[in-house]
């Protein structure tokens, strides 16, 4: 059965020029490269957009239209990477404990008054709400090397070529209302995966994660670049830029010949960043995902 793949990547920002960062675009092209000879993708399976052409629209219809077709039973396996800033928006449903949503860079990210513009940016309830609709026999597989938190990076051992985090902080309109906290909260993968109840799930109390409320689903796995309260850097290495994740998930897949589980994939990455960046990939899937190698 066919599969699909969605790599994007976003250095320039068509409203803010000085979110500019250099490595997303090599991190979509790499890991579309990587869809296309380790991972035995077809060419027509691949779809990259990076810069102008990964506006909010264009993002939303490619998934859209993977998950149609995974509803259709023309799919068996979905990846999807997303190499980008990340930010925060104030938090409408109830279901977060900050207040805060976290948000994914389009390139075309806008602001309304002094607020994200919904139309522009890409908010993770409407990854999850898109994500839940895969059916259970589509293996969902994502990759985040974006930021979503404010601490520091390790960046002196790069000279002129420091590490970049890959967050932009939300506008002012988005914080009223909102108790500041000492130290800005990352994301949750897990609020982006499907949950499996025997019975559909009551819906959240005000000021409560749903994500507590359910299990994982079987079919999803979802790779992010840092830990909740860290970001993800855009550096340097060996004349290019990538994400640092990216950049070492690829070394470590390409070397092993994708022979190793994704467990042990995130152990080598996480040993090989060790010291180097403050940042610990992350790894979301049940115990069965984990301890395959990546599209088995």
């Amino acid at each position: 059965m066919a599969r699909k793949a969605i790599c994007v990547g976003i250095n320039k920002f068509a409203n803010f020029p000085q979110f500019t960062l250099q490595g997303c675009v090599n991190d979509a092209k790499d890991m579309a490269t990587l869809c296309k000879g380790l991972l035995g993708f077809k060419a027509s399976e691949v779809v990259t957009l990076v810069d102008a052409q990964a506006s909010k629209a264009a993002i939303m219809a490619q998934l859209g239209a993977a998950v149609a077709d995974a509803k259709a039973g023309k799919i068996s396996y979905l990846l999807f990477s997303l190499s980008s800033h990340g930010t925060q928006m104030a938090d409408k449903s109830g279901d977060e404990p900050d207040g805060m949503d976290e948000a994914f860079v389009p390139a075309d990210i806008a602001q309304k008054g002094n607020l994200w513009d919904p139309a522009h940016i890409i908010c993770d309830d409407e990854l999850h709400d898109l994500f839940q609709q895969v059916p259970p026999g589509v293996l969902l597989e994502v990759y985040l090397d974006t930021c979503h938190s404010g601490t520091g990076l390790r960046g002196a051992e790069f000279g002129l070529h420091a590490p970049r985090a890959r967050y932009v902080a939300p506008p002012e309109g988005e914080l009223q209302g909102v108790v500041k906290q000492k130290q800005v909260r990352g994301f949750t993968l897990h609020r982006m995966l499907r949950r499996e109840a025997a019975a559909p799930a009551a819906a959240p109390k005000a000021g409560k994660d749903r994500a507590a409320d359910l299990n994982p689903a079987t079919n999803q796995i979802l790779w992010g670049g840092c830990k909740a309260n860290q970001t993800s850097a855009d550096a340097y290495f060996s004349g290019r830029y990538n994400g640092a994740f990216t950049y070492y998930f690829l070394q470590v897949v390409n070397a092993t010949q994708n022979k190793l589980s994704r467990k042990d994939v995130v152990t080598k990455v996480r040993a090989a960043m060790a010291g180097k960046f403050a940042q610990t990939p992350q790894l979301e899937g049940n115990a069965s995902n984990r301890q395959t190698a990546i599209t088995n």
